[in-house]
């Protein structure tokens, strides 16, 4: 899998942007920036995102991709997420109010994106990707995704605070090559931390403790607070017995 880093912080500056990945430039994973650092051709390539929670930073950028395909004819989007996600998607996002329903232009028969729902803890097949989504600790309903390829498998937490079964269903999968993994504020911020559903550097490390070997699994982290980021950086460069890499906008890599 090739993967391009096009968000990864819990903020937004000119330096910052909030969630969004590719997967060799077809499958995104979150879409709080795809318009902001997609071309309009690579938006066009784009067959499908899996949404992981309905928090505006990590979907609002569905809102303008839509629009931008719409007037460029380049087939259905498919949204992908669970019964939960693609519920608050089409209640209080594409509901004609705060953003034209898209699953409806240019007609109900050719619309511009798609809804797929997938069960949580399924295998379920997203554009040739064997998908398995798990509920995490947020507040409110957020899956985290297991993506395998065939080749190898990556994880992605989602927003999560400390929680216990994406480990014991990541824990049972083989030829793991990294984790994308949530951590968004500093340790003297815990409070908050845990009140809204997020890990700080010291829960992050007991979390990564219920991973079999967690010192050989690759943890790219995002969602820092720009505010934060800095501290945070700091704290997580001092944990033991982890394998973490702190990611950057553009960043790539082979997995």
């Amino acid at each position: 899998m090739e993967l391009r880093v096009l968000g990864c912080h819990g903020g937004e500056s000119p330096r910052h942007r909030t969630t969004a990945f590719m997967l060799d430039d077809r499958l995104a994973i979150d879409a709080g920036a795809l318009t902001s650092q997609l071309t309009l051709p690579d938006q066009d390539r784009l067959a499908g995102v899996l949404v992981s929670h309905a928090h505006m930073d990590h979907i609002r950028d569905l809102a303008t991709i839509a629009d931008n395909r719409c007037q460029r004819e380049c087939g259905t989007l498919d949204i992908v997420g669970t019964k939960a996600t693609i519920g608050h998607l089409r209640n209080h996002f594409f509901n004609d109010i705060l953003w034209p329903d898209f699953t409806k232009i240019p007609s109900g028969g050719q619309p511009t994106v798609r809804y797929v729902e997938i069960p949580v803890e399924q295998p379920t097949d997203v554009l040739g990707y064997k998908v398995t989504a798990v509920d995490v600790n947020h507040t409110i309903e957020s899956a985290a995704f297991i993506i395998d390829d065939g080749k190898g498998v990556i994880g992605f937490s989602g927003d999560t605070g400390p929680t216990d079964r994406f480990w014991e269903v990541f824990n049972q999968q083989d030829n793991v090559r990294a984790l994308l993994m949530e951590v968004s504020f500093p340790d003297r911020e815990t409070g908050i931390a845990l009140v809204s559903g997020h890990h700080t550097p010291r829960t992050l490390l007991e979390d990564l403790k219920k991973y079999k070997a967690p010192q050989d699994l690759p943890t790219m982290l995002y969602h820092i607070k720009p505010t934060f980021q800095a501290e945070v950086e700091r704290e997580c460069a001092k944990l033991k017995k982890v394998n973490l890499h702190v990611l950057k906008l553009t960043d790539q890599f082979i997995l």
